[in-house]
């Protein structure tokens, strides 16, 4: 009798059946070991659908109708516009068109000057910062104020130092160092775009130094010693050493400055106001204007779906030229 126990406990054991019900004591398990993960992303998809993707969809929709200030009370009655806002967007040839192209092309400009200044001033910065030195610390701090001062706050702030009369930007260039023949106008008129890129690499090169000096913290300082014993000089060890292994923290940072600055609208807002100077009229105001001023929302939207299908290519190029380059020098 006793023999017999052991005997048909082996056998149920070894039976199929019993096998093929295993699994399915510990699925419920293994379904919630999977099914965790999603659920405790489900409150920021949620969060995400609601103030990202939502506004985007009603934003898309209406760049198809004919929405004015006349039905701005019950947009869906607006009449179906198809893709007229589209067409008087791209018409370069009349005035809505051209005035689209020029402020583009002021974007672009304006976007290519801050990145490239932003990145070098905060990749030399942190650079220096990498050796130990008295009052290294409080050096790092001071860098970060400008990144850390609200947006409003900072910007407001340049406002009346650009000012032409009492100014202090004026009363530097031209009281005490008497390099201007007389005070300048920065907020209006061709200055207006040396006054928005001053304080837009201000506020934005503290960032770059901030990602670049993390990024020198993953390089071995052994390279740099054993490049010093080989008789290689301070830019051979930068150009040889620190760009090649700051690569890949330069690849995403110089996309993040150039996606931030492209769509900054805070900046040139407060400084100018609704209505920025034609040379320093970039294209986040411009579809302001276009939106909120002229009360043409349709063209408006059509403008930002545009700009959002701008910003889409240009970063799906850069991934594939980046990720390409990153497989070559593998």
């Amino acid at each position: 009798m006793t023999a017999t126990a052991p005997a048909t406990a082996a056998v149920r054991k070894s039976s199929p059946g019993a096998e093929a019900r295993g699994p399915r004591r510990r699925l419920p398990g293994r379904l919630r070991r999977i099914g965790l993960p999603y659920l405790l992303l489900l409150p920021a998809l949620l969060l995400e659908l609601l103030v990202h993707l939502v506004p985007m969809v009603i934003g898309i929709v209406m760049s198809f109708k004919e929405l004015t200030q006349f039905y701005i009370r019950d947009w869906g009655t607006a009449p179906w516009a198809g893709l007229d806002n589209y067409r008087v967007s791209v018409d370069f040839d009349a005035p809505v068109g051209e005035a689209l192209l020029h402020s583009f092309l002021i974007t672009v400009a304006f976007t290519l000057l801050s990145v490239g200044l932003c990145w070098l001033i905060g990749t030399a910065a942190a650079i220096c910062m990498q050796d130990t030195f008295r009052g290294r610390g409080l050096l790092r701090a001071l860098f970060l104020v400008p990144y850390a001062l609200p947006v409003y706050a900072a910007v407001i702030t340049w406002v009346f130092m650009f000012q032409h009369d009492n100014g202090l930007v004026n009363h530097v260039l031209h009281d005490q160092l008497g390099l201007t023949d007389k005070p300048s106008f920065w907020l209006i008129g061709d200055n207006s775009f040396l006054a928005l890129l001053t304080v837009s690499v201000w506020k934005g090169w503290p960032f770059a130094f901030l990602i670049v000096m993390a990024g020198l913290q993953n390089i071995p300082r052994e390279l740099y010693e054993a490049a010093a014993l080989d008789g290689a000089g301070m830019l051979q060890q930068i150009r040889r050493i620190t760009l090649p292994s700051l690569r890949p923290v330069n690849q995403v940072l110089v996309l993040v400055l150039f996606l931030w600055t492209f769509n900054d609208f805070n900046t040139p807002y407060v400084l100018f106001g609704k209505t920025a100077p034609e040379a320093a009229d970039l294209i986040s105001v411009h579809i302001y204007q276009a939106s909120f001023v002229t009360w043409n929302f349709g063209t408006g939207s059509a403008m930002s779906v545009l700009l959002l299908l701008f910003l889409l290519v240009v970063t799906g190029v850069y991934l594939a030229l980046t990720s390409r380059g990153r497989r070559t020098t593998a």
